[in-house]
């Protein structure tokens, strides 16, 4: 607050006034309070795994509309398809949620594309794969991995 002289004889205080506006001064709701659920289910398909867990821990409204999304986690269910194609459908299969599915299927996906892509061929022991991120994978993987092996 501050006090100013209105004429010679007189006071008044008022409340101060901001100089500067925030921005949640300015934008008081996220998008998802102000759009309709299509709408933000639209703004997340656009976010890759990693933004759309992110997301996921943000606000709970984001949390309810990711969460409750079947669809956000089945687009990215099937690009980890292509790594985990035999493992995807079971789950599936099994009644499985899609995110449940991708969460149980992601990090084998992208570790068994890493070892397809040769990332992994000058490992000479295995104490040089301690502090990889790694995760079990079945009999026929590492056929195919050993199979991209040979070819090299």
């Amino acid at each position: 607050m501050y006090v100013s002289k209105r004429n010679s004889n007189a006071y008044f205080v008022s409340e101060r006034r901001p100089t500067s506006t925030s921005a949640t001064e300015t934008c008081p709701h996220n998008f998802a309070e102000m759009l309709p659920t299509e709408m933000s289910l639209k703004i997340f398909s656009e976010l890759d795994i990693d933004s759309l867990c992110s997301a996921l821990l943000t606000c709970k409204l984001w949390h309810h509309i990711i969460e409750d999304s079947d669809h956000l986690w089945r687009n990215h269910c099937l690009t980890v398809q292509a790594f985990c194609q035999q493992e995807i459908d079971g789950d599936i299969q099994n009644g499985l949620s899609w995110k449940v599915t991708l969460v149980r299927n992601y990090r084998r996906g992208f570790l068994k594309s890493e070892w397809l892509r040769g990332r992994y061929s000058n490992i000479r022991s295995a104490d040089e794969l301690l502090h990889r991120n790694m995760c079990s994978l079945d009999v026929e993987t590492w056929g195919e991995i050993l199979e991209a092996e040979l070819e090299r």
